[in-house]
This record gives structure tokens, C-alpha cells and sequence, in this order.
């Protein structure tokens, strides 16, 4: 028999295993269509000495694996986007850096991940290998690696494609105190970049726009650009990616669980012409889009400037620039100084602006 064409045999069906170029549901059955989509299309992608001795749960010794006195950071996080690939990403490159990013936020150092697969029958084979490949990019490019995953599969109709689920690992020392809940009257915000990106590439590739951009999501993990950072200014207060909701979104959430008023200008918020343009055709306003590349540092004054330079040697922090100010105490708002010298007072995002953002 030739191995390379092993066949699932059986009273219902004899079909070699490697010739399916989609998913079908016995490739979430447990059998072997499930060892051969894991060990020719997943563990080919992803694999490593942990994922691949094929255990349900990794096994790590704390000892060895987490410098002495550290803390364990975990995050977890769903991904649905629609479409699955768009300018600039894919759905996989997604799931890895929206992990990465979150453990980062508490100035943590990101090193495992865990995945969890929803494949839809039918889902084609080559677009899993497309998606598959970006993960592994985006592993490698944030120096993390995924230790234990799992696949089911749905009927048709049931799911959309595929959905990813992703959890993160990582650690950091007990005496780095960031978090939502530290902003101080009188710090500074940073903003790392352009806004809006991510949630304009996203409705462009659902044809939403009626024309052609050269928008790219943004899209990147922001681990090593945070690490510099954090060497160089460990006096940070707040870290926080601006997805879903975006900036003002964000930025309201920060101020309540501060409790303290944080007032922008508007004149120094960076946004692309082309996303500006887009979002005016939209209806959509720019400072609630969807992020997947930037961060929001907010620390004391006298720090900001090395904040900034040590962001803009990063490529994606390189147009990084302060935005606003903690001004005071208070129940919780965020103000926008406009362009016309009037205030804006900005709130949650009400509704949904693009569905299935991320």
C-alpha cells in the first residue's frame, strides 16, 4: 500500500485521506481524516517540539520556563472576522497578534498560545494552508509559539468558514503596576500611529466602499516595539490597544476606570486621507474604527518625550505622537478639543459600526 495514500476504510466509505481539498465532517470525528489533517496540513504550519508530541495539554516546567519572582498573564480572545482575508492580513494573522497584544498590555512578556479551531464543511483546504501560514509568520515575528490546539468541525450553513479562539501566556514582574486603572492628572497620551486602518481595509475587502484604496490593515504585534518601551520608560501607567470602539472608545473606558477627565486634540490625531476620505463617504467617524497595530500609552509628563522617541525607532510605532492630556478627576470623561477651537464630549460607541471587525 502506498502510505502516502492511506484510506479511511469502513463500511460506509473507502476515500484517501490526502486527496480532500476541503473540509469534511469526518475531519472533526477523531479518526484518521482528524490525524491527517493535523499532521499534514496543522502540525506542517505550526508545529513545534511541544505541539507536536501530539499530547490534549502541554506541559511546561514554571521552574524553568519563567524567571524567578514573575507573574503568569493570560488573555484570551475570539476571532470572526469577515471577510477572513483582507488588505494587509488574514484572520490568522489576527488571532496571533490581538493575543500577543493583549498580554502585552500589562506590560507582560507574550511566549505561548493555545488555538482552538472551528472549520466549517466544505472550507477549502488551501485557504486553512493561507491562514495557517500567516499564524506561523506572526508567531515567529513575535518570538511566541502555540503549545496545544484543537479542531472541531460544523455541518455546512452551521458556522462561516472558520473561527479561530486563542489564549495567551506570558509573565511579568510584579513590580510593573500597568493597568486602566492608573491614568494620573497630568499624564500624558501617546498614540502610536495612524487610526482606522484596520476597520477600512476590512470594509473595503467586503466591498462596502464603492472604490479602490491602497488602505492596509494595520494589523502587527506590538510585543517588542512595548518591550523597548518599557526598558527605556518602565514608569508607563497604561497600555491598551484600541480594537474594537477604537480610540474614543478606548479612551472612555481608561477614564472611567481612572476616574479622572482626559481631553485630545483633534488637531494632533493622525489619520491616512484615504481612511479619512473613506469614513466620510461612510458616515463612520475615524476615532471609533477598529485598531489592530497601535497602542495607547499614557504616562507622567516628563517622560513623554523618550516614550516617543523610543516608539518612533520601532516601524510600528514611527509616526507616534502625543494626542492629549489627564487633566483631572472626575467621573469618567473624555473631551475632544476640535479643529473648529470648540469641545466635543466623547462617549462609547453606541452601536456597531462594522460588524465582524475581529
Amino acid at each position: 500500500m502506498d502510505q502516502n495514500k492511506l484510506s479511511l476504510q469502513g463500511p460506509l466509505c473507502s476515500v484517501p485521506i490526502n486527496d480532500h481539498q476541503q473540509i469534511v465532517i469526518g475531519h472533526g470525528a477523531g479518526g484518521n481524516l482528524t490525524h491527517d489533517l493535523i499532521k499534514t496540513v496543522f502540525q506542517k504550519h505550526l508545529g513545534n517540539a511541544i505541539l507536536n508530541l501530539g499530547n490534549d495539554a502541554a506541559l511546561l516546567s514554571m521552574h524553568a520556563e519563567v524567571p524567578q519572582g514573575m507573574q503568569l498573564v493570560v488573555s484570551t480572545d475570539a476571532h470572526i472576522v469577515s471577510p477572513l482575508f483582507f488588505a494587509g492580513g488574514d484572520i490568522g494573522r489576527l488571532s496571533i497578534c490581538g493575543t500577543v497584544n493583549d498580554v502585552s498590555m500589562l506590560g507582560a512578556i507574550p511566549k505561548y498560545m493555545t488555538a482552538t479551531f472551528i472549520l466549517e464543511e466544505g472550507f477549502l483546504i488551501s485557504d486553512l494552508e493561507k491562514i495557517l501560514t500567516s499564524m506561523a509568520q506572526a508567531c515567529l515575528e513575535a518570538d511566541v509559539k502555540i503549545i496545544a490546539a484543537d479542531t472541531k468541525v460544523t455541518e455546512k450553513g452551521k458556522s462561516d468558514g472558520i473561527f479561530i479562539s486563542t489564549t495567551g501566556f506570558g509573565w511579568v514582574s510584579p513590580k510593573r503596576q500597568i493597568s486602566g486603572q492608573n491614568a494620573k492628572p497630568g499624564d500624558l497620551v501617546i498614540v502610536s500611529g495612524p487610526l482606522g486602518n484596520h476597520g477600512i481595509a476590512v470594509a473595503e475587502a467586503r466591498g462596502n466602499l464603492g472604490f479602490q484604496s491602497q488602505i492596509r490593515s494595520d494589523v502587527a504585534p506590538l510585543n517588542h516595539m512595548i518591550a523597548g518601551l518599557l526598558e527605556s520608560v518602565p514608569e508607563v501607567h497604561v497600555l491598551r490597544d484600541p480594537t474594537r470602539g477604537g480610540l474614543a472608545t478606548t479612551l472612555v473606558e481608561i477614564a472611567k476606570q481612572s476616574q479622572v477627565t482626559i481631553k485630545l486634540n483633534e488637531e494632533d490625531i493622525l489619520i491616512d486621507q484615504d481612511v479619512r476620505s473613506a469614513c466620510d463617504l461612510l458616515g463612520l467617524d475615524p476615532l471609533y474604527m477598529a485598531n489592530e497595530g497601535k497602542v495607547i500609552v499614557i504616562l507622567p509628563e516628563e517622560f513623554a518625550e523618550k516614550a516617543l522617541e523610543s516608539l518612533q525607532k520601532h516601524p510600528y510605532g514611527k509616526q507616534a505622537r502625543m494626542i492629549g492630556k489627564v487633566e483631572s478627576s472626575s467621573e469618567g470623561n473624555l473631551l475632544l478639543k476640535t479643529l473648529l477651537g470648540t469641545t466635543r464630549h466623547l462617549d462609547r460607541l453606541a452601536g456597531e459600526m462594522l460588524p465582524r471587525i475581529c
